[in-house]
């Protein structure tokens, strides 16, 4: 019982994270699961069994809150369950031993990318113009694929991908990102169900994280317009290198002094990224906050309005989304 209660948190505190940033529910409950000793296709195909909850109620939150863009999602969705099925296959094939590293790297390296992808300034300033089917077509494939092999990996491949076209506003991309991830775990499911047998779900722990993340799902779906995902994608990027790392120096058989010195370079890396991440956030703010003057100002002077009037009626006057968030109100 004190297990499924922890496994149930660990699905809040997942979907929490994937609600609000449009990725890691997978990363962050097979990284458990592996840790836990579970083979990599059980902790994968547990996963997905769960995420087809948990993101049937993600879409639905989302799109009571107008953060979907139904065109994206039938354009990467589809491509996504194919990608999805055929990596759940591949995964069910493979033996524990081998799939072990195989899994532990694709997390690995999914979350140093979160780590250098949130170290940086995120752009959200240039949205226009449409998605071409041909650009979301493959991005799916692939991101299905890498999802259902690597058990997470559906939102860090798709979603900053979409932020970076800079053609969505980044709440709709997390959104339409999570509502299209229930067909692609819906599609892992069968593979793994061909592949595995019913008796490769792991049933107790595929209801503890279902519990978790449909009482989380609503709340992240409000949070993605307050919370700071520059920060929060450093944290969990930093949780799954170190967390992962463990399963591959020992699948390297790498012991004595070389693994606490691998520990602590890893770990001054996370540091360094969160600093990254910190910096990046105030540059942020301090810019919009700048536009924002700029933006107010502007007007009253072409109205006749002392500048310096402006200025005092504009002091202290933050917009409550970027004093949250740093990431513009959604239009």
């Amino acid at each position: 019982m004190r297990k499924l209660l922890v496994l149930a948190l660990v699905g809040l505190v997942a979907q929490l994270i994937d609600g609000s940033l449009g990725m890691a529910y997978g990363l962050t409950s097979s990284t458990l699961l592996l840790v836990a000793g579970v083979a990599p296709a059980a902790a994968s195909a547990s996963v997905h069994l769960a995420e087809i909850g948990t993101t049937l109620a993600a879409g639905v939150a989302h799109w009571r809150f107008g953060n979907v863009d139904w065109r994206v999602v039938t354009r990467i969705a589809l491509p996504g369950a194919v990608g999805a099925f055929v990596g759940a296959t591949v995964l069910s094939s493979i033996s524990t031993e081998s799939a072990a590293p195989w899994m532990a790297g694709i997390l690995f390296t999914l979350g140093a990318y979160l780590l250098i992808r949130f170290a940086r300034p995120l752009r959200t300033d240039r949205v226009g113009g449409r998605l071409r089917g041909r650009f979301l077509g493959p991005l799916g494939l692939v991101a299905g694929f890498v999802d259902a092999t690597g058990g997470g990996g559906w939102g860090p491949v798709a979603t900053p991908a979409l932020l970076v076209s800079g053609r969505m506003e980044p709440r709709k991309v997390i959104g339409s990102v999570d509502t299209s991830e229930f067909v692609v775990a819906s599609a892992a499911s069968i593979g793994f169900l061909i592949g595995l047998g019913s008796e490769g779900f792991l049933l107790p722990t595929v209801a503890a994280l279902l519990i978790g993340g449909l009482i989380a799902a609503p709340l992240a779906a409000w949070l993605v317009r307050i919370v700071p995902a520059q920060l929060l994608g450093a944290a969990v990027g930093g949780v799954i290198v170190l967390t992962n790392a463990r399963t591959l120096m020992r699948s390297a058989e790498l012991d004595g002094p070389a693994r606490p010195a691998l520990y602590a370079l890893l770990a001054a890396g996370w540091l360094a990224a969160l600093v990254l991440a910190v910096r990046a956030l105030r540059r942020t703010r301090r810019a919009r906050a700048e536009a924002a003057e700029a933006a107010t100002v502007a007007p009253a002077t072409a109205a006749g309005v002392p500048a310096e009037a402006s200025d005092t009626a504009s002091v202290g006057e933050v917009p409550a989304d970027l004093a949250a968030t740093g990431t513009p109100a959604p239009r």
